[in-house]
């Protein structure tokens, strides 16, 4: 497999697990405040989870393209774009729960 392959996969389940955090902070705002920024925060995050979810999901689970993936058949520049859009989701992300936790 190749670098660019572990890195996209890793960055996606940092991605999951930070979504789920936000997603749990945002809801429980909602839940308590009723304000419609909660509930756009918390809308956004669900559907950014489920995008990382099912990119994970490929990568890892699906017999077809898991193995495609992992195969020399996705030229370099592909998961290199891949894996700098995971990354940078990942710093944004990041940022957004220092911000929602501080």
């Amino acid at each position: 497999m190749s670098l660019w392959f572990d890195v996209a996969r890793a960055a996606a389940g940092v991605n999951v697990a930070l979504l789920l955090a936000l997603v749990w902070v945002w809801g429980r705002n909602y839940a308590e405040f009723r304000s419609k920024h909660a509930l756009g925060l918390a809308m956004f995050g669900v559907f950014l989870l489920g995008e990382n979810a099912f990119a994970l999901y490929i990568y890892l689970l699906d017999p077809t393209l898991s193995s495609w993936f992992a195969s020399e058949a996705v030229p370099a520049i592909a998961w290199r774009g891949m894996m700098a859009l995971h990354v940078l989701q990942t710093a944004g992300l990041l940022f957004l729960v220092w911000v929602t936790w501080d």
